[in-house]
C-alpha cells in the first residue's frame, strides 16, 4: 500500500501556502481523508489512507484560500487527479498564484 503527501507553494508570494483545505478522493468521488496544510504548506499525511493501486484525486480549496489574503483568483478550486502503482510514497506538490497553477510528481 502507497502513502500520499502534499505541499503547496504560494508561487505570488514567494512562500508556503498555509492553511489550504485538501480533500483526498478515490477517482469516483469518494472521500478518503481530508487535512490542512500546515505553516510550511504541507499535509504530510492523510490520516490513515494507505492507497492501493489505482487513480485517486487531490482536491484543493484555492478559493478560500485567496479569500483569506483578500485576493481575487481565477481557479477557486485546483483538481489533481493521479494513479497510483505500487507500494511507493507519493507526493503531490502544487505551485500556485491566483491566475495559475503548477503540478508534478515529487518525492
Amino acid at each position: 500500500m502507497a502513502t500520499l503527501s502534499t505541499h503547496v507553494l504560494d508561487t505570488s508570494r514567494g512562500r508556503p501556502a498555509a492553511g489550504v483545505r485538501v480533500a483526498l478522493e478515490s477517482a469516483s468521488g469518494a472521500g478518503l481523508g481530508e487535512g490542512v496544510t500546515d505553516a510550511d504548506g504541507r499535509i504530510s499525511t492523510f490520516g490513515a489512507a494507505r492507497l492501493g493501486e489505482g487513480e485517486y484525486r487531490l482536491r484543493f480549496d484555492t478559493g478560500a484560500y485567496f479569500t483569506s489574503l483578500g485576493a481575487d483568483t481565477f481557479y477557486p478550486e485546483v483538481t489533481v487527479q493521479f494513479v497510483v502503482a505500487g507500494d511507493d510514497h507519493f507526493h503531490v506538490p502544487l505551485l500556485l498564484n491566483p491566475y495559475g497553477y503548477s503540478t508534478y510528481r515529487g518525492s
